[in-house]
């Protein structure tokens, strides 16, 4: 008898987003939206703005809640989490690239590469230690004592990427990562992401406008259109 296959790493079941303003309409973000992803895959969600990508992204983060459905990321139903496990998913499970870099300008790459190391109570020998090998990996082993006015949107971008995996996350969503980039940069950042998923099996979940970007890398791409998945393509496991 052959063996049962592993749970999805990710699994949504017919969940549904609506937002409500008053006396005007429903806004239905999501509408029952029902996906399993498994561990270590790279996936992009592509779609025009309003599709529903950055709405599925939070609800991955635990940065919202459906209005119904069912969330579950490696095996934990995200939704029913209160305030305290929601910061420990995001702390534990969930590493966060976005189009703006939110690097804090007063601190320099490593420290800001150490950002969630300090707010764990990790001793700062030990957290600088772990930011300077993340900003090696990411090719800015020499830019530790930069701030960030003084590195290249690139640059900036690949520190936020050192900060987003300074709690070895299983899990990396990136919301439009390569948004302020010119196009040879982001080359750069999607190349990272594509190593980072092959070399250390996270699984990766980008949300773009422009997926031909990531067409070479994802293993599947999801298209969002009006609150739904339109279309699921898989090219590779």
């Amino acid at each position: 008898m052959s063996a049962s296959p592993p749970p999805p790493f990710i699994d949504l079941t017919h969940v549904t987003r609506t937002f409500r303003a008053g006396s005007r309409s429903p806004v239905h973000a999501l509408r029952d939206v029902s996906l399993a992803l498994p561990a270590g895959s790279f996936t992009a969600v592509v779609g025009r703005s309003g599709s529903g990508k950055s709405t599925l992204l939070h609800l991955l983060a635990a940065m919202d809640r459906p209005t119904s459905g069912t969330v579950r990321v490696n095996g934990t139903d995200v939704a029913a989490l209160d305030d305290d496990g929601r910061a420990r998913y995001r702390r534990e499970t969930v590493g966060m690239l976005f189009q703006r870099f939110h690097l804090v300008p007063t601190m320099n790459a490593l420290d800001n590469a150490a950002l969630p190391l300090a707010l764990a109570g990790v001793a700062l020998a030990e957290r600088r230690d772990r930011a300077a090998a993340l900003l090696a990996r990411v090719g800015l082993g020499d830019r530790l004592d930069h701030r960030p006015t003084e590195l290249s949107g690139g640059e900036q971008q690949r520190v936020a990427l050192a900060r987003a995996l300074a709690h070895d996350p299983p899990l990396l969503l990136c919301d439009e990562p390569t948004g302020n980039l010119d196009s040879a940069t982001a080359a750069e950042v999607i190349g990272l992401l594509a190593t980072l998923h092959r070399d250390e099996g996270r699984a990766v979940v980008v949300v773009t406008h422009t997926p031909a970007e990531i067409a070479a890398v994802a293993e599947r791409t999801l298209r969002m259109k009006d609150g739904a998945v339109a279309e699921e393509v898989v090219t590779g496991e």
